[in-house]
């Protein structure tokens, strides 16, 4: 299982967010420091979103290329991107491996359909969910959209990999929702990264003995109830 370090920036800032809410956030710092952190305790993949993006009130996109650049990790990168110029900018430019695509698999397909003809592979479905349908904008809206059906809308698209959040349980450790993570990879045929919720070890014994394809790992690294190395020692793999 791939255990990706979470850095979520907003406004140049390190931060966690509870249940997505701009409101509700706690500041970690300097984001390159922490990626450097994680990438130091052991880490072989990083998921960094730009919040500001999607909030769509800027963007982090040095900050991220630094972040590329100084860990040398494969970097994951999502927040705000909506097109083929902005997918290409990460991936051509700024050395991320891969790019996660979400409001636009619901509100604009065709910029969906266009970033996947381009890179493929390269191109992960972001879906994030509450109460039952995809949220979009930042999660300050729904969708009419299942999980299910926006991971098969990309996998026929040529993606294979699904970031999946249960928005519920973003960022306040209580318990990864593992069965539906599960359920949604076998129902798709698609990777599946577990998002939102994972508070301990438990969760991960639980997510790898369900052979989930990855998990992202956000507070719990930050407040200390997983420690990473050790976690990436039990659980994880490499790229």
């Amino acid at each position: 299982m791939i255990l990706f370090p979470a850095v979520d920036i907003l406004d140049g800032r390190s931060v966690r967010l509870l249940h997505g809410k701009r409101d509700a956030v706690t500041d970690y710092g300097d984001p390159v420091d922490r990626a450097v952190r994680w990438a130091e305790a052991g880490a072989k993949f990083l998921h960094v979103v730009d919040l500001n993006g999607a909030f769509g009130d800027g963007d982090n996109a040095a900050t991220i290329a630094r972040i590329v650049r100084e860990t040398s990790l494969p970097v994951q990168v999502g927040g705000g991107i909506k097109s083929v110029d902005r997918a290409a900018y990460y991936i051509e430019e700024a050395g991320a491996e891969r790019v996660i695509v979400g409001s636009a698999i619901a509100l604009d397909p065709g910029a969906a359909d266009a970033m996947c003809a381009r890179f493929g592979r390269k191109i992960v479905a972001g879906i994030d969910v509450k109460d039952g349908f995809v949220a979009v904008k930042g999660w300050v809206e729904k969708s009419t959209m299942t999980a299910l059906q926006a991971a098969l809308a990309m996998k026929e698209r040529g993606s294979d990999t699904v970031v999946y959040t249960d928005i519920s349980r973003d960022g306040d450790l209580s318990g990864v929702n593992a069965q539906a993570t599960a359920k949604l990879g076998k129902d798709s045929g698609m990777n599946i990264i577990a998002s939102g919720g994972v508070g301990g070890m438990e969760d991960l014994a639980r997510l790898h003995s369900l052979g989930v394809y990855g998990a992202i790992l956000g507070r719990a690294i930050y407040v200390g109830a997983i420690d990473l190395r050790e976690a990436v020692s039990l659980y994880g793999e490499g790229v």
